[in-house]
């Protein structure tokens, strides 16, 4: 595993970087094959509060965890388990996937509509515009999908209507769904 390992407002000593690979690497046991994509981890410390960021980008699925805490120590070993019980949480999900599907090995197809945002008024300033295809799903998969990405909001391909869906976190907690009307 490749790791790329940066402070913010924290020097990142030896004791810290030998940390966070030690902990780190017990993830590869999860792994079929070992991991090729580099693994992004950064520290900060921000009014007292040690903040651990780690984001792990695989072939059609991204993990990341953040935790917040007294102690950088502390706050590496929850992110890890933070991690861990997402790739559980997949694995699972994968497996089931592949039994009710009669074993198709490829879960991740690179089909499905383009999405692009596109700036209409001239008043408007347009600064960032991303072009993805999304995969089909059913809602529990894209609820899934946008917690380990940890956004708000996560756009999807519906594979039961075939529309284009946004899965979204309520202030309460819950989730919601927006349709095509």
């Amino acid at each position: 595993m490749k790791y790329n390992i940066r402070g913010q407002n924290i020097p990142v000593t030896d004791a810290l970087r030998d940390f966070v690979e030690k902990k780190l690497t017990r993830l590869e046991k999860y792994f079929e094959a070992p991991i090729t994509s580099e693994i992004n981890v950064t520290m900060s410390v921000t009014k007292g509060m040690h903040t651990v960021e780690v984001t792990i980008p695989l072939p059609g699925l991204m993990l990341r965890a953040e935790e917040k805490g007294d102690d950088m120590y502390a706050s590496i070993d929850r992110v890890v388990d933070k991690l861990e019980r997402q790739i559980r949480k997949h694995k699972t999900k994968v497996n089931r996937k592949v039994r009710q599907e009669s074993g198709i090995r490829t879960l991740f197809k690179d089909e499905g509509a383009a999405v692009q945002v596109m700036d209409e008024e001239d008043d408007m300033e347009l600064v960032r515009t991303k072009r993805f295809t999304m995969k089909p799903m059913d809602v529990e998969e894209a609820i899934l999908q946008m917690n380990m990405v940890g956004h708000s909001f996560f756009v999807f391909a519906n594979s039961a209507t075939k529309e284009v869906n946004v899965v979204y976190r309520r202030s309460d907690g819950k989730y919601g769904l927006i349709e095509q009307g």
